[in-house]
């Protein structure tokens, strides 16, 4: 579904991102995780195009979207969930999901999908906990009817109630087959049970990949403790 082959990168004269391969599968899930700095929102932004790249090429579904821009690529079925819990604080949360669609059954979809959010609808978003906003920003997104998720720490500043619940939403949705998902999480338990394999990268560079299940917490931890 997405490819990222040979990726080069960065801002102004700084280098990010070092000659990166990266796949993600048509209905799976793979985690990317690093420390802080080591590029992961980067790659990111490079495959939603919202960084251009030096050197390298970004297909999503065969096609070659290097030079696209992100909303061409969301009409290619991309979505994205950046960093930050976004919304629209002065909005109430239903007028948040009405900003993308006022399908009500596809709004009432996603309510399945996070039903805390039903008691919340007539709340102003700025008012949501941290985790409350992390649903909400995760369920517009889904509105858009994705075929591409993609989560930039989806888990950071959550409360751990929240987080299983985000957990199990994603572990419901690539049940599916229908969705594939790039989630980037320095959590690698959360990453690792959320997803089929994983990369681990580091200064820029892809250090370890593999799949996951049994062995592979040990195999990230030691990788990200070099």
């Amino acid at each position: 579904m997405l490819e990222i082959r040979g990726v080069t990168a960065g801002y102004g004269r700084s280098m990010v991102l070092d000659d990166v391969d990266l796949k993600v599968p048509e209905g799976g899930a793979v985690a990317v995780m690093g420390h802080n700095g080591a590029g992961k929102t980067t790659l990111l932004r490079v495959a939603v195009g919202l960084l251009p790249v030096r050197s390298g090429t970004v297909l999503l579904d065969g096609e070659d979207v290097t030079a696209m821009r992100p909303s061409a690529r969301v009409k290619r079925g991309l979505g994205y969930v950046p960093q930050g819990q976004q919304s629209f604080p002065q909005m109430t949360t239903l007028e948040n999901l009405r900003l993308i669609t006022t399908d009500k059954a596809a709004i009432d979809d996603v309510l399945d999908t996070f039903p805390a959010l039903r008691g919340l609808l007539s709340r102003r978003a700025g008012l949501l906990s941290g985790g409350q906003r992390q649903q909400l920003a995760i369920a517009r997104t889904l509105l858009t009817q994705p075929r591409m998720l993609i989560l930039d720490e989806p888990t950071e500043g959550i409360q751990p109630n929240v987080v299983a619940e985000i957990e199990g939403v994603i572990v419901d949705l690539t049940k599916r087959g229908d969705l594939s998902v790039l989630l980037v999480e320095q959590h690698v338990g959360f990453a690792l049970r959320s997803t089929d394999s994983y990369y681990v990268l580091e200064s820029g560079r892809i250090t370890t990949s593999g799949a996951g299940g049994d062995g592979a917490l040990e195999a990230v931890r030691a990788a990200m403790a070099v």
